[in-house]
């Protein structure tokens, strides 16, 4: 997984086994989003090395920003890049040396790794500075459900670092090591949450009649959601309705119709259109169909992450950049969106700029295990090239006069 450029690289690949090690004591030691106090602390030590010029702590509560000028400021440029550190709450079931060390957290989503190529690249610029501007390194908290870029982003984050354009990246299993897929417009779908409550009128299971069962209005409702999509968006967009989750009576208690039932999805979207539709039609269907039965209901939609939606300049020089690095047929130019989820979306909607995926498959017929996966780990052999991405598009967005 020799990048064609080797200036960059072979400068990197130099602290390879550093990055390893450091990667590794991230996984061992996982921390859940906001309370990336260890994390933390190991990412400013690991700045303090690099010498950056500046080290910035506490914003969005355990985010860290750090700050490189380069050679010369005449250009008055600047890019932020950014890195997520958080883990899940799930437990990892490998056996490595460097498993999580905390029962029930682990780095199943590989944000080690990006925070460690992050620090690969600010060792670079700091070492060469060959750029005219000014980096920003964004190690960003809670990214799994805590909306920890907004948090950031409400802390003053642009207003204290006034980055000109934004960048992140994100391993992914199904392309292999020494791929970079990235694309113009949407990349990762939003997120909406949806909970329903069905009331009912609760009874006797030998005696339905003098009842208003919510299991039987909520499985009318599971199965009438499936039509939203098919029905009512075009072909031509993309959505998912999932009801994940039902929760109605007592498993102990085979003959007692409760009074109430839950349901618990989430709505994927990339178009905030199609987003209103489903959100609007859910709730129409929700109401109806409970009536119809003789019970009421209730629709909860919240709105989580938005579409994560890279602009159309920066896409293309992202492409460039990991093309100069890697050769025109390691690069995937129009990647197909994901209908999962990113809070990097929330930097996207104030800043220019792209999110990339990096291949960490071990080749194309061993992906190795997917994202949140019990038995992940990331690739450890992407590093220094993850490192060097970063780094290029720093240089490259600011190149020296």
């Amino acid at each position: 997984m020799r990048p064609i450029s080797q200036g960059v690289f072979t400068h990197i690949a130099g602290f390879h086994p550093e990055l390893t090690a450091f990667r590794r004591d991230l996984h061992a030691h996982p921390e859940l989003g906001f309370e990336e106090v260890r994390t933390a602390s190991r990412v400013v030590e690991a700045l303090k090395l690099t010498r950056v010029d500046e080290i910035h702590t506490g914003i969005a509560k355990t985010g860290v920003v750090g700050v490189i000028h380069g050679q010369s400021r005449v250009s008055g440029r600047s890019i932020g890049l950014r890195a997520d550190m958080d883990a899940l709450p799930m437990r990892e079931e490998n056996d490595f040396a460097w498993r999580s060390g905390k029962t029930g957290l682990m780095h199943s989503c590989g944000h080690d790794g990006h925070t460690t190529m992050l620090i690969g690249a600010a060792r670079y610029l700091a070492e060469t500075r060959r750029f005219d501007g000014t980096v920003y390194l964004v190690f960003q908290p809670g990214e799994e459900g805590f909306a920890g870029a907004k948090a950031m982003i409400d802390d003053g984050l642009f207003e204290r670092f006034p980055a000109q354009s934004v960048y992140a990246m994100h391993n992914w299993p199904h392309l292999t090591a020494g791929q970079v897929g990235v694309a113009p417009g949407p990349m990762m779908a939003a997120a909406d949450r949806i909970e329903i409550t069905v009331t009912g009128k609760g009874g006797h299971g030998a005696h339905p009649h003098l009842a208003v069962d919510p299991v039987l209005v909520g499985a009318h409702i599971v199965v009438a959601a499936q039509s939203l999509v098919s029905r009512n968006v075009s072909a031509f967009d993309n959505a998912v309705v999932s009801l994940c989750a039902v929760q109605g009576g007592d498993v102990g208690a085979m003959s007692v119709i409760p009074r109430q039932a839950r349901l618990v999805g989430t709505v994927r979207t990339f178009r905030p259109q199609v987003q209103d539709l489903i959100e609007e039609r859910l709730g129409r269907l929700v109401e109806s169909i409970a009536v119809g039965f003789g019970a009421s209901a209730a629709l909860d939609y919240k709105r989580v992450y938005p579409a994560t939606v890279n602009s159309r300049a920066e896409a293309l020089f992202a492409a460039d950049v990991a093309e100069s690095l890697l050769g025109t047929e390691r690069v995937v130019r129009d990647l197909p969106p994901s209908m999962g989820a990113e809070d990097f979306s929330f930097m996207l909607q104030v800043k220019p700029g792209a999110y990339l995926r990096i291949g960490q498959g071990r080749d194309a017929n061993d992906p190795g295990c997917f994202l949140h996966s019990s038995r992940y780990d990331f690739n450890d052999e992407i590093l220094p090239l993850g490192s060097a991405l970063f780094a290029s598009l720093a240089e490259k967005a600011m190149p020296l006069p």
